[in-house]
């Protein structure tokens, strides 16, 4: 929320050509507890004065020489940097009101001025503008905070993956069906699976496939399928693998089962190293 600080610490410039109407505004914002408030009476100078202290608010009369209020504010909306137009125009004209507000003002204050109409409006004006400004404030921060977060995601999932590197020599996950979905280093041919690619990976289902049973240690094979079924994590699992020209591989595997923010199970991950290689 705002507060009345705020609202009378707001930057407010009053431009009108007649010095009467800016002494009048004047000593009534004065009366009224605002302490930045500056004025001209050439609305040329206006665009270049709004460059330079971001008002909060601009009291721009309309029907002046040279140049109206109209082309002062087709000026400041190529100048204005937030888009943001904050116009209250001063006119003795009915039928240029909703001119005005079609041209980007954001109200409107009669001549002859009634005291209490115009600061009724300059400060519901003030604290509409000043909101405005909290909230893109609050969106700048919010934004940089996201960058920054997603900086820091970035920079923990790529240590995380050296370290994954460095100490085991494959990182795999599996969907809720069994089928591998991210392979890092031979965990198919580890677990047995014959592939040409992560594509052509088949789910393990039950042990049943003779290719990938091939030359596994059954007792310890049922017992790591029984866990995962079970969707029980396992921390270094031995299991042994013979082939056919008589060595042996031996592997220690570390699963964990992944669940959804509801609970529901979507499969596992974990990683694996080769032990030793025996003839």
């Amino acid at each position: 929320m705002i507060n009345a600080v705020e609202v009378l610490d707001a930057r407010i410039l009053i431009v009108d050509d007649q010095e009467s109407n800016v002494a009048l505004l004047e000593q009534l914002l004065g009366d009224a507890g605002y302490t930045r408030v500056s004025s001209t009476t050439d609305p040329a100078e206006v665009c270049a004065l709004h460059r330079k202290n971001a008002y909060d608010l601009i009291l721009l009369d309309l029907q002046m020489p040279l140049m109206d209020g109209f082309q002062v504010m087709a000026g400041l909306r190529t100048n204005d940097a937030d888009g943001y137009l904050p116009v209250i125009v001063l006119t003795a004209q009915p039928g240029h009101k909703l001119r005005a507000l079609e041209a980007g003002a954001k109200d409107f204050i009669s001549k002859p001025f009634d005291l209490v109409e115009v600061k009724t409006r300059i400060h519901n004006m003030l604290e509409v503008r000043l909101l405005y400004r909290k909230l893109e404030d609050y969106s700048k921060t919010l934004e940089l905070a996201v960058r920054e977060r997603t900086a820091e995601l970035r920079e923990s999932e790529a240590r995380y993956r050296s370290l994954t590197e460095l100490a085991s020599d494959w990182y795999w996950e599996q969907d809720e069906s069994g089928a591998f979905t991210k392979v890092s280093g031979p965990v198919l041919d580890m677990l047995g699976i014959q592939v040409d690619s992560l594509a052509d990976a088949k789910a393990v289902k039950g042990g049943k496939s003779g290719a990938v049973m091939s030359g596994w240690n059954a007792a310890e094979r049922e017992a790591l399928l029984a866990m995962i079924a079970a969707r029980q994590p396992f921390l270094d699992f031995l299991v042994n693998r013979d082939h056919a020209d008589g060595t042996q591989r031996r592997f220690r595997v570390s699963g964990e089962p992944m669940f959804s923010q509801s609970c529901r199970f979507i499969g596992y991950r974990g990683i694996g190293v080769e032990i030793t290689v025996k003839h």
